[in-house]
């Protein structure tokens, strides 16, 4: 069914790959201009349609650079209320930045978060308003080329890589596979955490990475279930029977996986990307979890999920009910930590230097 249905989408997603080509073309040629800035920036990106790991890699990125470096993010703002350059407040909430920004915003105060769907304009105004900043993270910022980054580092999921995927809307690729080529490093994310030689060299293979690029393959490490009240109400069991996980993202599996072997049961209630929930949305999975014939229930939803749920009248709602997220962060196989540190930190340090 699936192969039919790229068969019968194939010329839609031929004339979408064809025009973004040309509009890459006219980027190549010069007619359309890239900017490049004296400052680090890294752009985080991928040529797939979401789920590939953006948002933890972005963190990772803050934790290995903040030590030496002062930083800013600045990203779409997926799903917000509002348009133009914002920057991120202690006030900032979901409708004004959308959830990836408002996400960084709450676990790395001491950076600047800023959302602008146009991301040449939103670097200018940033770096305007803070001076100091030496290292701009770009957030999904792959295929907006008006801004030329320094070092592009292009994710792509083991679980669909994307040389066996299609462009839109017969697959999940915004582009033909060969815009990959842009990047500087490619990390194949979401690896099983054993992860042999064999399969390491079989990618390689399909990927066939150009001679300037590098390729590292990262891992998701799950952090103990947090509650989703604050103090400690409400504390993870250590013997679940059912646990019923409700999640607006892109790709659940490897949640599900994690949360596979911590009960007896996995019951998934599954919403769009992003999805901006409602007092019906919440009226509905609570219903649906007081239903689960078990005392030994609790419900479970992601991290970035939370971002949505964060409000006065949403946290009264799950006042009486077990409500806990998972913390994600990732982690790279063997040497490829180093290495992928050691090109990130060299960048960086050159362009402070020239600065």
């Amino acid at each position: 069914m699936r192969k039919f249905h790229q068969f019968i989408l194939a010329p839609v997603s031929f004339l979408y790959g064809l025009f973004m080509q040309i509009r890459n073309f006219l980027f190549d040629l010069g007619i359309l201009t890239s900017k490049s800035f004296r400052n680090a920036v890294i752009s985080v990106g991928n040529l797939s349609y979401g789920g590939t790991g953006k948002t933890p890699m972005v963190e990772y990125l803050v934790r290995l650079l903040q030590p030496s470096s002062i930083i800013g993010t600045l990203s779409r703002g997926y799903g917000r209320e509002s348009k133009g350059f914002i920057i991120g407040t202690k006030r900032s909430n979901i409708k004004y930045i959308g959830d990836e920004p408002l996400q960084y915003l709450k676990k790395f105060p001491d950076i600047k978060v800023a959302v602008d769907e146009k991301r040449r304009r939103g670097i200018t105004l940033l770096l305007g308003k803070f001076p100091e900043l030496e290292v701009i993270l770009l957030d999904d910022a792959f295929q907006h080329r008006y801004v030329k980054p320094g070092l592009s580092i292009l994710l792509t999921d083991y679980h669909q890589l994307y040389t066996d995927d299609f462009v839109l809307p017969s697959g999940t690729l915004r582009e033909f596979r060969n815009g990959a080529k842009r990047a500087d490093i490619i990390v194949v994310t979401k690896t099983p955490k054993i992860f042999s030689p064999i399969t390491r060299r079989r990618i390689l293979e399909d990927l066939k990475p150009a001679n300037h690029q590098r390729v590292f393959f990262s891992y998701i490490c799950y952090g103990a279930p947090v509650a989703f009240q604050d103090g400690d109400r409400f504390l993870f069991p250590e013997k679940v029977t059912t646990i019923l996980l409700f999640t607006g993202i892109a790709d659940n599996y490897p949640l599900k996986e994690y949360l596979e072997r911590k009960c007896s049961e996995l019951v998934t209630l599954r919403f769009s990307d992003h999805h901006p929930y409602t007092e019906k949305d919440l009226d509905f999975i609570i219903r649906k979890f007081e239903d689960l014939p078990t005392q030994k229930k609790v419900l479970v939803t992601s991290e970035k999920d939370v971002m949505r749920l964060k409000t006065p009248e949403f946290c009264t709602k799950f006042r009486n009910i077990p409500l806990f997220y998972v913390p994600i962060e990732i982690d790279f196989h063997g040497n490829d930590k180093e290495q992928f540190n050691n090109e990130v930190l060299a960048y960086v340090e050159k362009t402070k230097r020239n600065h």
